[in-house]
């Protein structure tokens, strides 16, 4: 019976220190390793993708277009540049036409005046509208900043007016 029980002990402890020293040796070899080398490239610092403000920009104009007019310069007709308006303020985006230009991300705000789909953070074309009224607080916060953006890196070079007025740029 005493031997019987004495096997059942080693037995039990055997099974039981067998996986320990497995999972021992195992965290000690480890430890000793080096990180894979795709965890070093997180420490690097990430390459920013919005452009820096621009120090170099001229002073606001105030140069009339209207909607049709404006329409224009949506970037098709690479003679002229490419102009996007938000509340109003039209900003020149030309050199930015890689996001700007025809088949890119943003060129449903171009030739236009997109201010409720930039407060929407939408690029469907039938939010990319002028009237903005009915955007909620959340949203307008959203289209104040897209505004302060355009302000700190492109030049304004008009203003949109009604299709009815006779002042308007041709």
């Amino acid at each position: 019976m005493f031997e019987q029980n004495l096997q059942t002990l080693v037995t039990y402890a055997i099974a039981l220190v067998v996986p320990l020293l497995f999972l021992y040796v195992r965290l000690r070899s480890s430890k000793s390793k080096s990180p894979p080398p795709a965890q070093e490239e997180h420490n690097k610092p990430l390459k920013p993708i919005m452009q820096p403000a621009s120090a170099d920009l001229a002073p606001p104009k105030d140069d009339p277009y209207t909607p049709e007019q404006l329409a224009e310069y949506d970037g098709k007709d690479s003679s002229k540049p490419i102009l996007v308006a938000i509340k109003g303020d039209i900003f020149d985006v030309t050199r930015k036409a890689d996001v700007y230009g025809p088949g890119r991300s943003y060129n449903v705000f171009a030739g236009k005046d997109g201010s409720k789909g930039l407060g929407m953070s939408s690029l469907k074309a039938e939010h990319a509208i002028s009237d903005y009224s009915e955007l909620n607080e959340s949203d307008m916060k959203v289209l104040n900043e897209w505004h302060d953006f355009f302000s700190k890196r492109y030049n304004i070079v008009g203003k949109v007016v009604p299709s009815n007025t006779p002042s308007a740029n041709m």
